[in-house]
């Protein structure tokens, strides 16, 4: 009889262990993936909101087929400054697709969530496209704005985000003031010309959507500094409301920043999650033939040459300069731009008052 109870008790502790064992891996497996489901937040700047749309339902059907699961990608929009601090204070991003190295940089340093060799995850530095800055003008460019040196002339107001928080900010800056660098070939002289650029501008949004608002919706300014495919953006849809006839018109400058755009996965988080291969596929994806063609479709200009060369008469030839070339990285540029106690801080503040 104490033996049979001794083998009822061993029985129920084996059954108590591979219980405990069970829970436990339970406890270690998102519930998303138990019930066949899983979610990928892409935390992403301003005007990417159409792109990834139309990459996700390209991208879902394909990933669910091959993974029998049932994808969810959510997608989170703002400045790409602000966006990068929101993952480092918590926002678990899957990955991150921001306007500028820096930003991912931050992430990498500050929060260890994103690796430190980040950019050499995917070809092309991780960058699958890149964007130049253009000027949106009102119809019949009342205001004759042709280039950089007319953004500068008194009586003219400019529409452009604050380079404290907006990534496409910083790249506006930039554009800017590599023009005059480059031009006057004095430091002093693109600092001036800086200054006169801001003390221009009328409004100082948070960020690139935000600034496109202010512009075509509120009527404010004479002219938008903006990322080429949102002043595409914008005009199509000035088309679409007003019967085919637009309410704006873009101008390219003479020379302007070859604004390039990389992308991370957020490996502190995926590992946590267990959707480090679909960040890594979901990235990879980008880099296709389809979606190079989808990222073509909405005016980032693709990195596959083939892609480009089809979709050549969508991108106007301008010469470029990077920011290797202007201040050696993006590391340099801030410290010296954006930081605080920067330029920026100092040719700004007597516009405020």
């Amino acid at each position: 009889m104490q033996r049979k109870q001794k083998n009822i008790q061993k029985s129920n502790q084996k059954l108590t262990k591979f219980a405990l064992s069970f829970l436990l891996s339970l406890s270690l497996t998102p519930l998303s993936q138990i019930w066949g489901q899983t979610t990928l937040l892409n935390v992403s700047f301003d005007p990417t909101r159409e792109l990834y749309e139309e990459i996700n339902s390209s991208f879902i059907p394909v990933w669910n087929q091959k993974s029998k699961t049932t994808l969810t990608i959510q997608q989170s929009h703002g400045g790409s400054g602000k966006q990068a601090r929101a993952v480092i204070d918590g926002l678990e991003a899957d990955v991150v697709t921001l306007a500028l190295a820096y930003d991912i940089d931050s992430i990498a340093e500050k929060s260890g969530l994103v690796a430190k060799d980040w950019e050499k995850k995917f070809s092309n530095h991780s960058t699958p496209y890149y964007s130049t800055i253009v000027f949106l003008v009102r119809k019949g460019n009342p205001k004759k704005i042709k280039d950089w040196d007319d953004l500068v002339k008194p009586g003219i107001s400019l529409i452009t985000p604050n380079p404290k928080t907006s990534g496409g900010a910083r790249w506006n800056y930039l554009a800017a003031f590599g023009y005059a660098k480059r031009k006057f070939k004095a430091e002093d002289k693109a600092i001036a010309f800086i200054k006169a650029f801001y003390q221009n501008t009328s409004v100082l949004d948070t960020g690139a959507r935000g600034s496109t608002t202010t512009f075509v919706q509120r009527g404010i300014g004479d002219v938008l500094i903006t990322w080429e495919n949102e002043a595409e953006l914008a005009l199509d849809e000035s088309k679409k409301a007003k019967g085919g006839v637009a309410e704006f018109e873009i101008v390219y400058p003479s020379e302007s920043v070859k604004a390039e755009t990389p992308v991370a996965i957020v490996t502190g988080v995926t590992q946590k999650k267990g959707t480090t291969e679909l960040a890594t596929a979901y990235l990879e994806f980008l880099f296709s033939k389809e979606g190079q063609k989808i990222i073509a479709k909405h005016f980032f200009r693709p990195v596959d040459a083939t892609v480009f060369k089809a979709n050549g008469e969508k991108f106007p030839a301008i010469k470029f300069f990077d920011i290797r070339e202007l201040e050696g990285s993006w590391k340099d540029a801030h410290k010296k731009h954006f930081a605080d106690g920067g330029i920026f801080d100092a040719i700004y503040a007597p516009a405020q008052k």
